[in-house]
């Protein structure tokens, strides 16, 4: 399984790289902070399925990375995806490592 880590994946978005962003936290997470991306919970993103790119890398986060790690592992798996990243260490290693004034853990 690939990873990104939060200084990788803000590189990728600086430089203009072609990725998709998906977040597979609950609603009442991602009303209470994000950092962008489309929003598929983690309990629907097998029937959705159809619409995860198959060709830009496509990246996967949750709250510590452990839900996103699972969806990949499903998905690569299930459907023979091999283009896809789960940001290790989720959101909230996004707000450790690259956006401190992100409160939606502290």
């Amino acid at each position: 399984m690939k990873e990104i880590t939060p200084a990788e994946l803000r590189m990728w978005k600086e430089n203009g790289n072609p990725f998709h962003l998906i977040d597979l936290r609950e609603e009442y997470e991602v009303a209470y902070c994000t950092i962008g991306g489309r929003h598929i919970p983690m309990g629907d993103i097998i029937a959705h399925a159809d619409l995860i790119s198959r060709k830009d890398p496509v990246v996967f986060h949750c709250q510590s990375g452990k839900r996103s790690a699972a969806v990949v592992y499903a998905l690569e798996q299930k459907f023979n995806f091999n283009n896809l990243y789960t940001l290790r260490g989720g959101v909230i290693a996004w707000g450790d490592e690259v956006d401190p004034g992100l409160e939606c853990f502290k």
